[in-house]
């Protein structure tokens, strides 16, 4: 065989062997409990008929306000193969007792069939970020054989219908598990049942309905119970709640693979410097090992995720060359550092797209990146951060200080919890540049969009959206990043 032949040969993989179509009508049927209507076949999994694509399974969820089984003939329409149904109906079906306990039981079946290697991502702060990183590297190392949630499909629906989507050929699955209550993860977790845990940080986010970052910190580890025997914890160092996730974890025979800053973090960083397409380039100790790579996200959070991602990719067996390529070649998501270019007077501006999700911890790290983003001017759109109860007040005025120090200089607050930071920055004379901090605070995203409109962005302009998704600030990127060319 020629070198070019040994380079073109792809070496074989036990997962080779798994039939093609994700699932077949008998092993829904199996599965679920079901009857099927006849044979068929399925190539994907989907809730919401709007999104069907051909070939996918619809399954007819019952919630509180709306009923799957009235949009089966939509379904039907846009390319479903086969629906999932608690009723008979004249297209290919597996009938079932409860459509959402079958799909729990599909799930559980596809955890259990195959030998995918299975990450679970959790924390305060970035584990979308993360979890997509994480993809990224381990797809790139197996041919295109891994496997994850998409979007922030992280909840009790969203879990399992990402389960039921991966195929039986995956070599990696990785999945996200989000909460707002105590208990929730710990349900998630024995659905997904994770060779690694990841933790990526532990925030306020939540603490309305937690009462403190300790109980955030709790709800968060519980991840752990439902790791596999042998599995791996990944847990922030740095996190001043470090020994609360380490006991956690060694409390149900984790190993524990630390990352971070610290001395003792199993995955250090050693060195960060800013690169040349406003990333880093870092250095990191992993044992005797030197970690070299870049990462194509802007910003001192992302050094700290990029960590995160070694380790998780070491835990899962991947292939850490892969994953150092993957951090340099990463775009910012949708909501989540996505950057646009956008035409304005003289040229065009950067927005930068952080609308999905809104904390404190986050609100901090995302003003830091905005102060150091190369600017004419810097503009700060912030939505009001939610499910903070108590402590809301005092989070949104304490943004003053960030604000300041990103050298903002028009700040558009929106959302009813902004007037605190309203009334804070209505108290400061003068920025660290001696210029007033000039801000407008707005009820709604038309009013923002509004407020930038009559502020008249120009060429070098930055802008940074960002706030709790429910607060609409996708419109207003929407409205923006319509003008990009």
């Amino acid at each position: 065989m020629s070198a070019l032949e040994k380079l073109l040969a792809w070496p074989a993989r036990d997962y080779d062997r798994y039939a093609r179509a994700l699932w077949t009508a008998a092993e829904i049927a199996d599965a679920t409990g079901g009857t099927a209507s006849g044979p068929f076949q399925v190539s994907g999994v989907e809730m919401d008929s709007r999104d069907v694509r051909p070939g996918d399974l619809f399954v007819a969820l019952k919630g509180e306000a709306m009923d799957g089984h009235k949009f089966v003939d939509k379904a039907i329409a846009n390319g479903a193969a086969a629906v999932l149904v608690e009723h008979p109906v004249d297209w290919p079906h597996v009938l079932v007792e409860d459509t959402t306990k079958a799909l729990k039981a599909l799930a559980a079946c596809a955890r259990e069939r195959g030998a995918a290697r299975v990450i679970g991502v959790t924390g305060s702060v970035g584990k979308t970020g993360v979890k997509e990183a994480i993809f990224t590297a381990l797809d790139r190392s197996c041919r295109g054989a891994a496997h994850r949630s998409v979007r922030s499909y992280n909840n009790h629906v969203g879990v399992p219908l990402s389960l039921a989507r991966m195929p039986g050929a995956s070599a990696y699955g990785v999945f996200e598990m989000g909460m707002n209550h105590a208990g929730e993860i710990a349900a998630l977790t024995t659905q997904v049942r994770p060779d690694v845990a990841v933790i990526t940080t532990i925030a306020p986010a939540h603490i309305e309905n937690l009462g403190s970052e300790e109980a955030i910190a709790d709800a968060k580890a519980e991840i752990f119970a439902g790791l596999e025997p042998g599995g791996t914890a990944v847990i922030p160092a740095d996190s001043p709640h470090f020994e609360r996730l380490k006991a956690a974890a060694h409390a149900v025979g984790a190993t524990i693979l630390s990352f971070g800053k610290d001395r003792q973090a199993d995955v250090r960083l050693l060195d960060a410097v800013p690169s040349a397409n406003g990333g880093s380039l870092v250095t990191a100790a992993m044992g005797d090992r030197r970690l070299c790579y870049t990462v194509a996200e802007p910003g001192e959070h992302w050094v700290a995720n990029s960590l995160c991602v070694m380790a998780a990719v070491h835990a899962a067996g991947g292939d850490l060359g892969a994953a150092g390529l993957a951090l340099a070649e990463m775009g910012g998501l949708k909501g989540r550092g996505a950057r646009h270019r956008i035409p304005v007077a003289g040229g065009n501006a950067l927005l930068i797209d952080e609308s999905y999700n809104a904390n404190p911890t986050s609100m901090r790290a995302t003003l830091a990146q905005l102060g150091h983003t190369p600017a004419g001017r810097r503009v700060a759109v912030l939505g009001s951060m939610k499910e903070l109860g108590d402590f809301s007040d005092a989070f949104h005025a304490q943004l003053a200080e960030p604000l300041a120090a990103a050298e903002v200089d028009y700040a558009v607050l929106v959302g009813p919890e902004m007037i605190s930071l309203a009334r804070e920055l209505g108290k400061v004379v003068n920025n660290p540049l001696g210029k007033p901090l000039r801000f407008a605070h707005c009820t709604d995203p038309g009013g923002a969009i509004s407020a930038l409109e009559e502020y008249g962005l120009v060429a070098g302009d930055a802008i940074l959206v960002k706030g709790s998704n429910s607060v609409g600030l996708t419109r207003l990127v929407s409205h923006f990043a319509a003008r990009e060319g």
